[in-house]
């Protein structure tokens, strides 16, 4: 038995370390190559865009949303929006209530409602593309705010025919929020930089990331339409188009505006979606990727692209048999040697603060103390969430169904507390928080053999899963107990 958990330790670790070493593979592609200069938008080439605006419940930000996409300068000749509204609130009302002074500028839009809602967002998708006039579709969720200048900055990369789609970074509205915001910007920011432009620059399979880019009509139906069998829609078309031999862009310097979730429940609800998504978009792709002709480094990295978050299962696993083998060093201290060996892990650490350290510098002006602070606070968010994000892979990949859970909008940039009025918030404890308050206390007691068997290899790992679970049972609790008062 000593063995058995032995070795699946050292396996976890070794797929954790392996994704870490990937990191920095990308990390050596970002700084290899500048990024080139914009394309210049000319005049002359004037596409027809429909811009569609998929929504569901979102009466906090519609007003912020429409005042962007209704001042874009773009000739509303060429320009179709449409509102792709699966709302059953007042959303619909007020979206109605704009739409004659809107039409009164000369913008063609117009607000679709469907009679059934089958496959959510990507449902909803599917029927605006069916019945859109743009030869190019542009996509923006409800959380953003379009730069006034988005297509004449993108729209000239798709002068290359076999350009199918253009990503372009996203920007926070409400970084500084909360501390829970900044932890999210500081991982988005490095996905937006070092992963999103070392692939480009790798010349792999890159992703569209669900808003805030623009695709080409033909390239969506070559490739078999929006799809709703997977929560992460957006991935699973790239992959699909890329395979067909579709050419994606990425802007880094072109940035989208939108607001992060600002309480953790919303967070989670996010991340399960996207983890969930993930799997099953696995399920569905990369057996297409394997037996593809791309050659061996950019079918790897595709590969690993879509394996990513499967990481979480292996951090999860390593921190529950990381317990075990304190009691396993010290009852054989002849296996001294082999654990000594978990000095090569520590590589795998030393590849990701890489990673994270060059993609602070591409956006801090004082990179160093911003990296002190936040990368070992991030590490130990996303350790805690190795669990909620292991359960969301496993029912994707056990291809258990579950429904669309969107995420909260709340429409506000500044710290205040108008946001807990809000009526699609509602905090809840569930089952899992209180297992995670249990991994709470698994941990700290890891913590306390740490001291008892004078072993300290452990100690900064434990510390991280201790402070980590501890913050997300103890939120939730306060939360749910807010929530009744």
């Amino acid at each position: 038995m000593e063995w058995l958990l032995l070795i699946l330790y050292v396996f976890s670790m070794s797929i954790v370390c392996l994704f870490s070493l990937a990191q920095l593979n990308l990390t050596w592609h970002y700084m290899r190559k500048q990024n080139p200069a914009l394309l210049d938008y000319e005049p002359s080439y004037l596409p027809f865009i429909t811009l569609q605006l998929p929504l569901f419940n979102e009466k906090y930000v519609i007003n912020r949303l429409l005042d962007a996409v209704t001042s874009l300068d773009y000739p509303y000749t060429h320009l179709e929006i449409q509102i792709l509204d699966d709302s059953n609130d007042e959303t619909v009302t007020m979206i109605d209530a704009r739409l004659n002074s809107i039409k009164n500028k000369g913008i063609n839009i117009v607000h679709l409602r469907r009679k059934d809602k089958i496959g959510y967002k990507a449902g909803a998708l599917q029927h605006g593309l069916m019945l859109a006039q743009g030869e190019f579709i542009a996509i923006f969720d409800a959380d953003f705010i379009p730069p006034k200048d988005f297509f004449k900055k993108v729209i000239p990369y798709f002068k290359n025919n076999q350009t199918a789609m253009v990503q372009t970074r996203w920007s926070h509205l409400n970084e500084n929020f909360n501390l829970l915001t900044q932890m999210q910007a500081f991982g988005l920011n490095a996905h937006f930089t070092i992963e999103q432009s070392g692939r480009k620059k790798a010349n792999s399979f890159i992703s569209f990331n669900g808003t805030a880019g623009i695709w080409r009509k033909e390239s969506i139906l070559d490739a078999g339409g929006w799809q709703h069998d997977t929560l992460t829609e957006d991935l699973d078309l790239s992959y699909r188009a890329q395979l067909n031999g579709w050419k994606f862009e990425y802007l880094e310097s072109v940035e989208s505006p939108a607001e992060l979730p600002i309480t953790l429940q919303a967070v989670k609800n996010q991340q399960f979606r996207w983890n969930k998504g993930t799997a099953e978009t696995i399920r569905k792709n990369i057996g297409k990727v394997i037996r593809s002709d791309l050659k061996l480094n950019h079918k790897l990295r595709a590969i690993f692209h879509l394996l990513n978050s499967t990481v979480f299962l292996f951090i999860f696993l390593a921190a529950l048999l990381s317990i075990p083998l304190i009691f396993i060093k010290n009852e054989y201290p002849q296996l001294k040697t082999i654990f000594d060996l978990r000095l090569i892990f520590l590589g795998g650490f030393i590849a990701i603060g890489i990673f994270y350290w060059f993609a602070v510098q591409t956006y801090q002006k004082r990179p160093l103390a911003y990296f002190c602070i936040y990368f070992p606070l991030y590490l130990t968010f996303s350790v805690s969430l190795s669990l909620h994000n292991s359960l969301a892979l496993l029912e994707g990949f056990l291809n258990i169904k579950t429904g669309f859970i969107r995420t909260p909008k709340f429409g506000i940039q500044e710290n205040t507390d108008d946001w807990k009025n809000n009526s699609y918030f509602k905090p809840k404890i569930s089952f899992l928080n209180f297992i995670e308050g249990l991994c709470m206390l698994y941990f700290a007691w890891g913590l306390n053999l740490s001291f008892t068997f004078k072993d300290y290899g452990f100690l900064p790992f434990h510390t991280m899963l201790t402070l980590g679970f501890g913050y997300l049972f103890f939120n939730a609790i306060i939360n749910s107990l807010k929530n009744v008062t």
